[in-house]
C-alpha cells in the first residue's frame, strides 16, 4: 500500500503528483501490461541480449 504523507496546508496537487510518482516507481502498471500478453522466455531472453549488445556497443563507440 503506497502511503504519501500531506503537511498542513499542502497543496492536493503536489500530493497527487507524489502519489503518482511512488505509484510509478512500483512497476505496477508495468508489469501489469507485461502479463496481459504472453511472451515466451526465449523470446525474452532474446530481447534483453538484444538490448545489451545494442549498449555495449553504445559503450564502446564512447571510447
Amino acid at each position: 500500500m503506497i502511503i504519501v504523507p500531506i503537511k498542513e496546508g499542502e497543496n492536493i496537487e503536489r500530493a497527487l503528483k507524489k502519489f503518482k510518482r511512488k505509484f510509478e516507481k512500483t512497476g505496477v502498471l508495468r508489469e501489469l501490461r507485461s502479463r496481459k500478453n504472453f511472451t515466451k522466455k526465449s523470446v525474452v531472453r532474446r530481447d534483453e541480449m538484444k538490448s545489451a549488445v545494442y549498449r555495449q556497443k553504445l559503450k564502446s563507440e564512447d571510447f
